[in-house]
């Protein structure tokens, strides 16, 4: 399963009620649900959500998946122990109020993980296809690492720290620019390389090789934080 978080360095463990914040199609979600934890899904993607829902159903345990808007969270303050809010935030338009929101509904103690992509890949597909950031739903922003841990220390997160993911997607997509994005899903080279992608996340040694290079040219960038406990 291809997943950006740790799940093991978010400590989720059984009975726990987790939010996946922009679940997509449920990859995080499903992590989670085999650790045992309680999901909550919400996509503004409705095709994502049913496809999510439809393939969580026999592990659902009583998660629900539904649409929403990170903006305004539809939950009560304080409703869950976990939060993963996965390759989102470089899409939302006003991420400090999403933030916020995220804030607000995780409990006292509760841990945080969110993912960017890093700031050097998003300058490399920028220069090689503008195509990259004026795709419709696309990303409107490339985010200083430090940009993000300020504005979640601002809201209340503390125990800030850094992981790093998927490195074997940095060149994956520079091809997709190269080729162009708009016709890269019929590209034979396209094609071939995610066969690899796919086999090296059911490989043992190509999963270790990649966290070598995570550490030289990740995709994504993993912020981990907790929120105060009560006083």
């Amino acid at each position: 399963m291809l997943l950006t978080v740790d799940l093991t360095r978010l400590q989720i463990v059984k009975g726990q009620v987790l939010l996946d914040a922009g679940c997509g199609e449920g990859r995080h979600c499903e992590g989670a649900l085999e650790l045992g934890a309680k999901v909550v899904g919400f996509d503004l993607n409705s095709k994502a959500l049913t496809q999510a829902a439809t393939r969580l159903l026999g592990k659902s345990n009583g998660s629900s998946f539904l649409k929403a808007d990170a903006l305004t969270l539809p939950f009560t303050d304080e409703s869950f122990d976990r939060i993963i809010c996965s390759e989102v935030m470089e899409h939302v338009e006003n991420y400090k109020i999403a933030i916020t929101e995220l804030y607000r509904v995780i409990k006292p103690g509760g841990r945080i993980a969110v993912t960017i992509p890093t700031e050097p890949t998003e300058l490399l597909y920028l220069a090689l296809s503008t195509d990259y950031f004026e795709t419709p739903g696309g990303h409107i922003r490339i985010f200083k690492p430090r940009t993000l841990a300020l504005s979640l220390q601002k809201a209340g997160f503390i125990d800030i720290t850094v992981g790093f993911a998927h490195a074997f997607h940095s060149p994956y997509w520079a091809l997709r620019c190269l080729v162009g994005l708009s016709s890269a899903d019929q590209n034979k080279w396209v094609i071939l390389f995610r066969k690899l992608l796919l086999e090296a996340t059911r490989s043992l040694p190509a999963q270790r090789i990649e966290k070598l290079f995570n550490y030289v040219f990740p995709k994504s960038l993993v912020l981990y934080g907790r929120r105060r406990d009560s006083t």
